[in-house]
């Protein structure tokens, strides 16, 4: 449930969710399913996006939140890049990359989350988080990229300075 690049996974999840949700009026599906069939497809729903927003849950809390997970996540892919474990420099897509994620993923979900009422009043929170944070990316993306980027190096420099002084 949690495999966010797999397309077609992506495509089976949204129907399901068309199906359970889409004949929602006024508390009632539209479907000829059985009232406990319904109800069983919303709860398998549910939680499937539970254990998706799991997975990206700093992405729908407070900036700093956000970027503490982000530096965290895009050390490690840039420390595979610099050791020959990746062939891609998330330098370069970094970025670009973290807009599509909230424009296509992030939001996407949260407005699922928000639809689905599982969360209550606290839907609308984690919305306007992912919202803002997304925001935010925009506005400042590219400089916290090279903020990260400059870390990370001056972190390396310093541990190659250790071990020459041995």
């Amino acid at each position: 449930a949690t495999d966010i690049v797999d397309k077609d996974l992506k495509n089976l999840r949204n129907a399901r969710w068309e199906k359970a949700f889409a004949g929602d009026v006024h508390g009632k599906a539209q479907s000829e399913d059985s009232d406990k069939n319904a109800i069983d497809r919303k709860a398998t729903i549910v939680i499937e996006h539970l254990i998706q927003a799991s997975d990206v849950a700093h992405t729908m809390q407070h900036w700093h939140v956000y970027r503490k997970w982000n530096e965290r996540f895009f050390r490690e892919c840039y420390r595979a890049y610099l050791d020959g474990r990746s062939d891609t420099n998330p330098v370069d897509t970094w970025y670009e990359g973290e807009i599509g994620f909230f424009d296509f993923y992030i939001i996407p979900l949260a407005k699922k989350l928000k639809d689905c009422g599982v969360f209550g009043k606290s839907s609308d929170e984690y919305l306007t988080y992912a919202q803002n944070n997304r925001k935010e990316w925009e506005r400042r993306g590219r400089e916290v990229v090279a903020e990260m980027v400059a870390k990370i190096n001056s972190e390396s420099d310093s541990a190659v300075s250790v071990i020459r002084r041995r």
